[in-house]
């Protein structure tokens, strides 16, 4: 495959640096809230001592919630253990420029305990586990993702001072599709878009959404774990992109009450000659194998949805007639199912509807290669086609209503302690009953508006 612009080899590194064009590497890798974490690194540093080496990190980065706190409950971190380091080794194959920091690299790192074991938890290694059991067979997952988020006039310090509070977006009609409504924001569109192309990555289009301000970019699929590399540089990229121009963006699953950020998932399946593995002449123009992959999805959806909707605001998406969600079916382009089959031929796909714009891509699609293979592996029958309205659907599972269900299905899930290990499903399990803890300690402003005069 032909080196994409912007992907940089070790050697190219050093005659930029040489050259004086790079003077800073970015060692960064994704934490369990999806975020890039690492350190900025002076070039002649990552070249002498960590291009073929490793530095290290404290191992809390794994243990903490958003706001970074460190929480309890992590087997991995904790005062008990001391709170002690991990190494980020880079994978070198991520190393490319990072246009929008004058003078800057960025690589991508794998984490390992100092003995070389990896870090069971790490939402990257988790997604290799799962890519490795494909190859395992000759296989290989394609994956495309397409996030949404909303665009704001006001910067993220103005934000932090109105409390998230009385925004103005970025346009103030629905320009879903609307070429003139998109140009009011294209300067900003533009400059993320050309920025992540000269970072290495392939640009397909932009449009608008139904949201105020709403907005998505899609890039075209590559391999599991190179799209979700790709789709955390451009979330992380696309925030400080924004800031530079004086404005602010949200991927935040349901920021306001209308409209939610999706993140659509797509997959297939391919062998080593590049032969489709799922497509064939079934139902949905199906093979037999993709029949029993979709079945894997709609089996395990419910107990796996920890991994695709990881937040208390996730759930505040799954409302009937907004495009996302309720309801556990699969449908022949009917966006009203949980899982949309797409395409034909090669090009025919998976796609998950359920995320949302705050999912951990590398989560979410190790839980689809994780639930395609187990309906595989026991040759689950597919359910019918749906046809029409996936919300009306009386005889469906529901997807999971909020977090706590989500995490109840989760812990009791055999599946997810058979392929992710029940060092992994505990480590998620906690972080989502820490999350749980924080939201019932929290006053909302809904409370304080209901109740402060009138209760």
């Amino acid at each position: 495959m032909t080196k994409r612009t912007g992907m940089l080899g070790l050697d190219e590194l050093r005659e930029r640096v040489a050259a004086e064009e790079i003077d800073t590497v970015v060692l960064a890798f994704t934490d369990m809230q999806g975020r890039l974490q690492g350190k900025r690194l002076s070039a002649e540093y990552f070249l002498d001592e960590v291009a073929e080496g490793h530095t290290e990190g404290c191992n809390y980065l794994l243990a903490v919630d958003v706001e970074m706190n460190p929480v309890d409950g992590y087997a991995m971190s904790s005062w008990d253990r001391g709170y002690g380091d991990f190494v980020l080794v880079p994978d070198l194959s991520t190393l490319r420029l990072l246009p929008w920091h004058e003078g800057s690299a960025l690589v991508l790192a794998d984490l390992r305990w100092e003995g070389g074991d990896p870090v069971a938890a790490s939402p990257r290694q988790i997604l290799r586990a799962q890519t490795d059991r494909l190859a395992a067979r000759g296989w290989q997952a394609m994956v495309g993702t397409e996030l949404e988020f909303v665009v704001y006039e006001d910067t993220y310090e103005e934000a932090w001072r109105k409390n998230y509070r009385d925004l103005t977006p970025a346009n103030q009609y629905n320009v879903d599709y609307s070429v003139l409504g998109t140009s009011r924001v294209e300067p900003l569109l533009r400059r993320i878009r050309m920025s992540m192309t000269a970072a290495g990555m392939y640009v397909e289009s932009a449009k608008g959404e139904c949201n105020l301000g709403q907005h998505e970019i899609v890039f075209r699929y590559a391999s599991a774990l190179t799209s979700c590399d790709n789709h955390t540089v451009y979330k992380t990229g696309a925030k400080e992109i924004a800031a530079q121009a004086g404005r602010s963006l949200t991927f935040m699953a349901k920021p306001n009450e209308r409209e939610g950020n999706s993140c659509h998932i797509h997959i297939s399946v391919r062998a080593e000659d590049g032969t489709p593995v799922l497509a064939g002449d079934g139902p949905g123009s199906l093979s037999p194998l993709g029949e029993h992959f979709l079945a894997g999805q709609l089996a395990a959806l419910r107990e796996l949805t920890l991994f695709y909707a990881p937040n208390i605001n996730s759930y505040k998406r799954f409302v009937p007639g907004s495009f996302a969600p309720t309801t556990v079916k699969w449908g022949v382009d009917n966006r009203t199912c949980a899982l949309r089959l797409v395409g034909h031929g090669p090009s025919l796909r998976v796609e998950n509807r359920l995320p949302g714009g705050d999912v951990n891509p590398y989560l979410a699609v190790a839980a689809l290669i994780a639930a395609g293979l187990d309906g595989i592996d026991r040759a689950l029958p597919l359910e019918p086609v749906h046809e029409g309205n996936a919300y009306t659907a009386v005889d469906a599972p529901h997807a999971p209503r909020d977090l706590r269900e989500a995490l109840e299905l989760w812990e009791n899930s055999a599946l997810a302690t058979r392929v992710f290990g029940p060092d992994v499903v505990a480590h998620y399990a906690n972080h989502a009953r820490q999350e749980l803890a924080a939201y019932d300690r929290a006053v909302t402003d809904w409370e304080l508006r209901r109740g402060f005069e009138r209760l």
